[in-house]
């Protein structure tokens, strides 16, 4: 289920009477949100409206029926409450005569001046008329066509109804999934090859303890999520976001050694005279990848050249949590043969 949490005063007015009311006095400014992409925008940008006491545009995002008898009547439904939280769920729709239905599932955390709360659930419904059978002004965007929201006994993060209507609840989405395709395409869009970023990323789950857990502890999760890139001659590009409960998704980051390395008469092509690493560098980028389940080991191997006889490879094991470099090999000669040098290990780390 798609959940969508926008802290704001609500709309109340839809609840039962005896209900908390927005304060007179100025809340801390929230963001300004005027958005008719989508029915659960809507939602949250009447929250915006009502919380920043635009009550002019709030009363805008309903259509013919309007939710009080008049305007003033409207914005004094809201004198007395403090703060409201508002969770949206997965929207359903349906189509009739020209138009589209959605179905909004809605919970609400309401606190007045006292701090009281009070919790109210239920659902909103919004109607989107087809743009291409409206020939003449005024434009009629998506707006609300009602909404009831009763009071709840359940803990507000319970509260959120699975579902609107008699139909089925909609299939749950995978947050973390859609926020690391997300920031993927946000940061790699543009450099990635077109014909992969359509590509639905390969997903893993890594379940464990910390090494400090108690037995009786439960498992934790970590999801690692896998994105090509791009593909060249003979290397392959891919991403990587690791997401989990404490930490969110975030951007794998591979370190790699930097390496010092010296021919014989400064000729690349001919014998290695020295290898060194001078120090430690990291890089979002993974070369010609691969992921153990397993093991739990991504390993990354770069060839210098097509037929692959210089190369850089790295191994990183999941432990706690994350990803670190455990081994790293060099293979710098170009001399038509696979000789990698170990020059980072450490495999006998806890």
């Amino acid at each position: 289920m798609r959940r969508a949490l926008f802290a704001a005063t609500a709309f109340l007015s839809l609840a039962p009477t005896g209900q908390t009311a927005l304060a007179a006095d100025d809340t801390p400014e929230a963001p300004y949100v005027d958005d008719r992409s989508s029915a659960d925008a809507v939602i949250r940008s009447l929250y915006s409206a009502i919380n920043r006491h635009e009550f002019a545009r709030a009363w805008g995002y309903f259509g013919d029926t309007k939710p009080a008898k008049d305007f003033d009547s409207f914005v004094k439904g809201y004198d007395g409450t403090d703060k409201v939280e508002v969770e949206t769920g997965s929207v359903s729709d349906e189509g009739a005569a020209g138009s589209i239905f959605y179905n909004v599932p809605v919970a609400i955390r309401a606190t007045d001046k006292t701090g009281g709360e009070k919790i109210f659930a239920g659902c909103y419904t919004l109607r989107q008329v087809n743009a291409q059978i409206q020939a003449a002004p005024p434009f009629d965007p998506i707006h609300i066509e009602k909404g009831a929201l009763k009071p709840s006994t359940a803990d507000f993060e319970e509260a959120l109804p699975s579902s609107c209507g008699d139909g089925p609840p909609p299939p749950k989405k995978d947050a973390a999934l859609e926020q690391a395709r997300k920031a993927f395409l946000a940061t790699y869009g543009g450099q990635c090859d077109k014909n992969l970023l359509a590509n639905a990323p390969d997903v893993f789950s890594i379940k464990y303890k910390d090494k400090d857990a108690a037995a009786s502890a439960p498992e934790r999760e970590t999801r690692l999520f896998h994105f090509s890139c791009s593909a060249a001659a003979y290397n392959e590009n891919s991403i990587y976001y690791i997401g989990d409960d404490v930490s969110g998704v975030r951007q794998l980051q591979f370190t790699e050694p930097e390496m010092d390395i010296r021919y014989v008469n400064n000729d690349s092509e001919g014998k290695v005279e020295s290898m060194h690493v001078i120090g430690f560098q990291t890089t979002g980028w993974a070369t010609n990848s691969d992921y153990d389940q397993d093991a739990h080991t991504i390993t990354t191997f770069n060839k210098w050249r097509g037929v692959g006889d210089a190369s850089s490879s790295g191994t990183y094991l999941f432990r706690n949590g994350d990803f670190s470099l455990v081994q790293y090999d060099v293979d710098a000669s170009y001399d038509g043969e696979e000789n990698p040098q170990t020059v980072v290990d450490y495999n006998t780390a806890p």
